[in-house]
């Protein structure tokens, strides 16, 4: 066969023979051994290669993620379904209630779809392509390293090989990785209250949500009443979806936030080749505690950690915001305290965000933000009122910014100043992009004759 006609399937097998000295296209795992320098155990590489197989029979581009789902649902649906219809009427009794009390917390308007209960499957399945999206670069991250770690241990003479199996050993990196995905969507299902737990948009925009199995197991040992713990999770549930449908900028916004970060992630081939070298196959799970604890993601770069800090404040932001409103809305339960306690230290003590991320991109938020960004929203509301306050999610660029959680002072001031009907004061900056925008120069001065900025009176 001439090398023009061979594909990235022949070259691939043609170095499986080479390398592990197989012949009529089927390798011994036994001929690794005489393998010096490549720490791979035989029983392993037969792992490997059934992971090999797959990537033979999947798309010719990107990573099919049909493995993850089928191994989400796989761990979603092993306790059944679990929701009696007794469970999903007395929580979409208290999504009409909790409707009602969050039309006094806020003046962002109602859902136009009807808040539902479903399934931990349900919810694996409508949130699997936002999983999917956040996890991508990463996965990408991972196959690159496996490809870039075979070509260095591989002989000069079967470079040309490994250039031409690229293709096939990113699939095999991107389905080890999409395994990994599918596992920790699948015990995140088994967690998540609902859709908004997560603190992402995760659901699609409108939707909101509960998972019955998992409110039981929420309010278990609680000893408070499920029908205050249903009033509290329904109507905070409403309002981190009603955010979303009001300011439906924002869903890309904290997506792309996410992703940025992501994108920044290298995979550590010395890490790589190190777990791969002490892999014991007859305790399959040793694998996934060792990715799942992050043990491939590097110390983050400088440039990852400032993508950290913008996330944290605008997941802060909004968790924020939501946290007042659910409190106002629901004051008039006798047990709102203690639940607000309790969610506040399963976030604290590193809720199904902070796991699924962290195991996912490397992304660790810190609880304290948010309640920094909490205060700040109750010092907003109670100087200026809730519709100057919801006002704040209208446009992307006069919602609060990291300063105004340091500082609220300075936003309140700045909203008491628009309530009276008072432009804040323009600085040079503002003159100049005006000049620039109508076609002058902006080292002009002024076209009305005026005096700058810093000669006016005050």
């Amino acid at each position: 066969m001439a090398d023009d006609d061979r594909s990235p399937e022949d070259d691939f097998q043609e170095l499986i023979r080479q390398l592990f000295g197989a012949s009529g296209g089927q390798f011994d795992p036994e001929q690794l051994s005489k393998l010096t320098g490549m720490n791979i155990d035989p029983a392993m590489m037969q792992t490997v290669m059934g992971h090999l197989q797959g990537a033979f029979a999947g798309p010719e581009q990107g990573i099919s993620w049909d493995a993850a789902k089928r191994q989400a649902l796989h761990i979603a649906n092993q306790d059944g379904l679990g929701v009696t219809a007794g469970q999903a009427t007395d929580l979409d009794q208290a999504f009409s209630l909790a409707t009602l009390w969050l039309s006094e917390a806020t003046t962002i308007s109602e859902l136009s779809a009807t808040p539902r209960t479903i399934t931990r499957g349900d919810w694996v399945q409508a949130t699997l392509p936002v999983w999917q999206e956040l996890a991508a670069p990463v996965a990408t991250s991972i196959a690159d390293a496996m490809t870039a770690a075979l070509s260095e241990q591989a002989p000069d003479d079967m470079q040309s090989m490994i250039q031409g199996a690229g293709r096939l050993m990113r699939m095999v990196g991107g389905s080890l990785f999409a395994s990994q995905l599918g596992q920790v969507i699948g015990n995140l299902s088994k967690e998540v209250v609902s859709g908004g737990d997560v603190g992402i948009p995760l659901m699609p925009d409108g939707e909101a949500v509960i998972l019955p199995q998992n409110f039981a197991d929420f309010g278990r040992d609680l000893e408070i009443p499920d029908d205050q713990l249903a009033l509290y999770a329904a109507t905070r549930e409403l309002a981190h979806a009603r955010l979303f449908r009001h300011a439906r900028w924002l869903r890309l916004h904290v997506i792309s936030q996410v992703t940025d970060f992501a994108r920044g992630v290298h995979v550590d081939t010395d890490a790589l080749e190190e777990l791969a070298s002490r892999f014991d196959p007859s305790d399959p799970d040793e694998l996934r505690r060792l990715i799942e604890s992050g043990a491939l993601l590097p110390q983050r770069s400088e440039a990852q950690t400032d993508a950290l800090a913008r996330l944290e404040n605008l997941l802060a932001t909004i968790e924020g915001w939501v946290d007042v409103v659910t409190e106002d809305a629901t004051s008039r339960l006798p047990s709102s305290d203690r639940i607000s306690e309790v969610v506040r230290r399963r976030r604290a003590v590193g809720g199904p965000a902070e796991r699924a991320l962290g195991s996912l991109v490397g992304l660790e938020l810190r609880p304290r933000r948010m309640r920094e960004a909490a205060a700040m929203w109750r010092a907003v509301t109670d100087a200026v009122g809730v519709a100057a306050r919801d006002a704040l999610w209208d446009y992307p660029d006069i919602m609060p910014s990291s300063e105004d959680i340091d500082d609220p002072a300075a936003l309140i001031a700045r909203l008491e100043a628009r309530a009276r009907g008072e432009e804040p004061a323009r600085d040079e900056f503002d003159d100049a992009l005006e000049r620039l925008l109508a076609g002058e120069d902006p080292q002009d001065p002024p076209a009305d004759g005026g005096t700058p900025e810093d000669e006016r009176p005050v």
